[in-house]
């Protein structure tokens, strides 16, 4: 586990908005090769890594490198920066935070996301109290950015990326907490599974593809290349913690249905059988307001059986939190079901 908990902080402390992945794709990419994998990188930019099996039949288990961003959307006359958001969260969520516009020539100019009317003492209690919207907030950048000319002369645009700080820190509890285990988690459980079953060497009975695409959070990343001859579709993403579920930060989470409807209910019922049999930590829950690759690959018209597992992570979309007991029910859960 200390590997994959180093592993996990690297992903996380490396920039991935969606559509802007290539650093943390070329970190996958040259660990999966590291222990041997097959590995293509896809037109769209998703990831690959396969392990050849014993039969002709496939199963594709996915995990997504992209994060939560935003992209600037205007330069006001006063310097400060409007931005488009990229994925779903709130603006209360990022309120604070501090963030780095990265330019087009790969410059990164520090700063932090402010709401409009922020200070008591300048607005007053009422409208510092506001509700928070998009619409309200800005980027105040941290250098000569007066004017909208001073803005430009740093070489910001609109269109820039705007990545917010992960904070990632690893607790002597155990507990992981970070922006950004949406699904960083997920990868770095892949790519453990993906050594577990290295070490084994023992060839898996079918294909195994290790798919690790880049657009899940604005809602297609795994519609596009996919292998031939796959039975099983294993997404693994983060279960939600909150008032009213039973995902746990300690426990696999094995998903029985979300915003795209249910998922396939014979291969749910066999990933709780394998976690019951295997003394792994689970708990079965459903997401109203989710979606995964696994509901991607289903629209494009995959005939296959779809699932979905994710170690447990609260306040999702905002400072998340896990626990690495979480993280390696999850590894164990993907693991045996590879080896099937």
């Amino acid at each position: 586990m200390q590997n994959t908990m180093e592993f996990l902080m690297q992903l996380l402390r490396t920039k991935s908005v969606t559509g802007n992945t290539d650093l943390v794709l070329e970190i996958v990419k040259n660990r999966m090769v590291s222990i041997g994998l097959d590995v293509t990188v896809t037109n769209k930019g998703s990831l690959v890594a396969s392990m050849e099996g014993t039969t002709d039949d496939s199963a594709v288990i996915s995990a997504h490198m992209d994060t939560l961003g935003a992209v600037v959307s205007k330069i006001e006359t006063g310097g400060k920066l409007k931005y488009h958001i990229v994925g779903g969260f709130t603006a209360g969520s990022i309120e604070g935070e501090y963030c780095s516009v990265e330019t087009f020539s790969g410059k990164l100019i520090p700063g932090t996301i402010l709401f409009k009317n922020t200070s008591v003492h300048a607005y007053g209690r009422e409208k510092s109290s506001a509700k928070r919207s998009h619409e309200d907030m800005y980027i105040r950048l941290d250098d000569k950015a007066g004017s909208s000319e001073e803005v430009k002369g740093l070489g910001v645009s609109v269109g820039n990326y705007i990545h917010f700080e992960p904070r990632a820190q690893h607790l002597s509890t155990g507990y992981i907490k970070s922006r950004h285990l949406d699904d960083k988690a997920g990868v770095a459980v892949l790519v453990a599974a993906a050594e577990r079953l290295v070490n084994m060497k023992v060839k898996p009975q079918r294909n195994i593809h290790f798919l690790f695409t880049v657009h899940e959070e604005v809602g297609h990343g795994a519609a596009g290349w996919l292998p031939e001859n796959v039975s099983d579709f294993l997404a693994v993403d983060m279960g939600v913690c909150g008032a009213d579920q039973t995902s746990d930060e300690r426990k696999v989470t094995v998903c029985a249905a979300d915003s795209s409807g249910p998922y396939n209910y014979e291969l749910t019922k066999h990933l709780i059988n394998l976690s019951e049999m295997n003394g792994i930590p689970y708990v079965v829950d459903t997401f109203p307001f989710y979606g995964s690759d696994a509901g991607a690959a289903m629209r494009m018209g995959l005939d296959a059986r779809h699932a979905l597992v994710g170690p447990g992570v609260d306040t999702s979309h905002a400072v998340e939190r896990t626990h690495e007991e979480a993280i390696k029910a999850t590894i164990d859960l993907v693991t045996i079901f590879a080896m099937e």
